[in-house]
Formats: C-alpha cells, sequence, structure tokens
C-alpha cells in the first residue's frame, strides 16, 4: 500500500517544478476569484499607505512613484481611477496638487473591520498558539508573524496588544542563528498543546456521526476530498487516493520524532504530516487562504521536508494553487463553495465589503454604501472583469 501511495503523488523526476505547477488542473471559481482579488490586493496596499499617513492622505506623485513596486502597470492614477468606491482625489487649495484619499465607504469598511478583529481578539490568540504549537521547538521567527498577520486576523499592534499582554502564554527570544531577529516562544506549552484538536476532526465527525460509506480507517486517517469540477478521476488514480487516505502520519500537534533514517512508509508518514500542518495551516486563517511564500517561511520550523508548492499540486482534493497576480496562492478547497467561504467569520465578512468594491470597479457611482444592495456579489461576479493589469 505504502509503495503505491508513494508513487501517488510524486513528481516524476525529469518535470520541474513550475512544469508541474502549469500541468495542475484548473478550477475556473477560484481563478475567477483571484481575477478580482489580485486587484484587491493592490488596492490594500495603496490603503495601508494612506492610513499610514498623519493626516489620512497622500500625494498622488508619490504613489506614482510607487507604481511599479506596486505593480501598477498603467499608473497611479488609472489604477485609482478604476475604483471611485474606494480612492478619491482631492486638490491642496495652496499648491494645487493633487492627493488621494479613502471615501466615507471605504473609511466606514476600515472601521467596521477594526472592530471585528477588535472583539476577534481572543480566537486570534488561539489561531496564534496553534501556530506556535506545530512548531517542535514551539517557536517561530517574529517577523514570519509579521508577514502573517492579517491572516490570522490580529491587529496591527499584536505584538504589543497580543504578545506583551499575555507574558505567561508568549516569550520573546534573541535568535542566536541571526542577529537582531527574535524568535516567538510558547510558554507552557505542554499543558496547552494536549488540549488542541486539529480542524480536520471537525469532518472526521462528521463522518462518523452521518454512517459514512468510506471506510472507518480512511475516516480516522484521511482528509476531506473535494476534486475541481471537470478533473477527470480514473479507477487507479481513485484506488491510489484511498490509500494514501489510510497512511497513518503524525497529527500537526503530535510530538515529531527527528530520525533521519526513515523508511518508506515513515517518509510518507512525514510528507503526509506536512499535508495535515498546511491543511491546519490554513484553517487557522481568516480566509482559508495564503501565499505559498508565507507558508514557506515556516517550513523548517514545523519540519517539513518538502518543497510547498509541489505538494499543494500534489493534493488538487485538498488544495488550489492559484498563479494570478505573480503570486502563488493557495486555497483550502473544503473551506470554499462557489467562490465564498462556507462558514464565514467577521473579518473576512467585513473585508468581502472591501471585495465587493473592487468587483464594482467603476459602476454603480450612484450607490453610496456597499450594503444597498446586498446579493449583488452574484450580480457582479456574473460579469466579465475589467483586467488591464498584467497577472
Amino acid at each position: 500500500m505504502a509503495t503505491a501511495a508513494i508513487s501517488l503523488f510524486r513528481r516524476c523526476s525529469m518535470t520541474t517544478s513550475a512544469a508541474h505547477v502549469a500541468s495542475r488542473h484548473i478550477d475556473h471559481t477560484f481563478e475567477k476569484l483571484m481575477s478580482h482579488y489580485k486587484h484587491y490586493l493592490r488596492v490594500l496596499s495603496i490603503q495601508d499607505l494612506i492610513l499610514a499617513s498623519s493626516d489620512h492622505s497622500l500625494p498622488l506623485a508619490f504613489l506614482s512613484s510607487l507604481s511599479q513596486k506596486l505593480r501598477l502597470n498603467r499608473g497611479a492614477p488609472y489604477f485609482l481611477r478604476k475604483y471611485p468606491h474606494i480612492f478619491s482625489l482631492h486638490y491642496d487649495a495652496t499648491n494645487c496638487v493633487p492627493f488621494v484619499r479613502l471615501t466615507p465607504a471605504a473609511t466606514d469598511i476600515v472601521r467596521l473591520e477594526a472592530d471585528a478583529i477588535s472583539i476577534g481578539i481572543p480566537n486570534a490568540i488561539e489561531r496564534l498558539i496553534k501556530i506556535l504549537s506545530m512548531s517542535p521547538s514551539r517557536m517561530v521567527p517574529l517577523r514570519a508573524v509579521f508577514k502573517f498577520w492579517k491572516e490570522l486576523g490580529l491587529p496591527d499592534d499584536f505584538d504589543q496588544s497580543v504578545i506583551a499582554l499575555n507574558p505567561s502564554v508568549f516569550g520573546i527570544l534573541n535568535n542566536p542563528k541571526e542577529r537582531n531577529t527574535h524568535l516567538l516562544h510558547l510558554l507552557n506549552a505542554d499543558s496547552i498543546i494536549e488540549n488542541l484538536t486539529p480542524a480536520i476532526e471537525k469532518w472526521r465527525i462528521g463522518e462518523r456521526e452521518t454512517h459514512s460509506k468510506l471506510d472507518p480507517t480512511e475516516i480516522e486517517l484521511g482528509f476531506k476530498q473535494v476534486f475541481p469540477p471537470g478533473m477527470k478521476l480514473k479507477k487507479n488514480f481513485r484506488k491510489k487516493v484511498r490509500e494514501w487516505q489510510r497512511l497513518p502520519y503524525l497529527g500537526p500537534y503530535d510530538k515529531l520524532d527527528n530520525s533521519k533514517k526513515m523508511t518508506k512508509t515513515e517518509m510518507m508518514a512525514r510528507e503526509k504530516r506536512a499535508v495535515g500542518i498546511i491543511h491546519e495551516l490554513l484553517s487557522l486563517t481568516v480566509e482559508k487562504t495564503a501565499e505559498v511564500e508565507q507558508i514557506t517561511q515556516f517550513r523548517k520550523w514545523f519540519g517539513i521536508d518538502t518543497n510547498i508548492r509541489d505538494l499543494v499540486v500534489d493534493h488538487p482534493g485538498i488544495f488550489y494553487l492559484s498563479t494570478k497576480g505573480k503570486r502563488h496562492t493557495v486555497f483550502l478547497r473544503e473551506a470554499y463553495n462557489r467562490g465564498r467561504l462556507v462558514d464565514p467569520n467577521p473579518v473576512y465578512e467585513v473585508r468581502r465589503k472591501l471585495l465587493y468594491l473592487v468587483m464594482v470597479g467603476r459602476r454603480g457611482m450612484w450607490m453610496h454604501h456597499a450594503g444597498d444592495k446586498k446579493d449583488d456579489d452574484e450580480e457582479v461576479d456574473s460579469e466579465e472583469v475589467e483586467d488591464d493589469d498584467d497577472d
């Protein structure tokens, strides 16, 4: 069984990683979402710059100087005019210099998100604890968390409002291997970890309660498989998936054996553990998605030896990888239905309001608020997307 499973998700040694990614089955629902989302991320970059300024406005010339860095291929003025629901241009009365501000609708969304994050701090603390618990050393680089804080729904001052205010849970250590860097450490880890349950258990409990036709071993050790629409699943492939599902492995919070010599079965168990960790990591994010680069920064700290991007592509029933927007974005497939979260949370719902304004573009300028047409997501999704910026 192990030998068959090993061959299932292994790439041919002559296949490059890029070719492996290019050969994956395309899921048009996720690609359609990403066609909007890549612009949404550019909007967020500009929004963050505006909010960081003292008067919440920026000179247009300053944004123009950052056009290449922000991937605004046709320049800042063109991009800003595409989203009049989000950005407004005004002029300095004295010097007649154009400035950029957020519209009242966008400002309201910023406030609503801050409120949702503030209310959800206890949940965000739990997510951060779980991140640290997946590391055998119970430590990760602090800079890695700084690159992942939005995904976890942490406040932007989380180092003060979360870490510093919970000294019995979190500690900061100097990194002995890198000067001027720090490690975030989970204190009293043993008493905490014994009470942690992986997100996949929710599916397993549901399968047990509904008297699933799946093999009991497959339920106990497997993952929910949701293959892309139109993907042809041959009989031999299905068989190998079932065999892989039954392979034993260590859960994301179980103690890892650092033995260097491993049998083939142990190697597959280690690889399946990596799948479990990526599954759990995505489950902890607000939007059940993250960039491969963000996941990779935790790789050695989680004890993962496998290439993250290849591992994600190797398991199309669990993850989906999009390459739109010159970034590799991973989605937890089971968490989505028709481009939306199956189980949304308050922070996601607020962020969806901003994404809606991005999808609207120049349309509907007579509307004063994103919420005036509650069910417009479906309407906008069905329209062609104006996509003037390169992927």
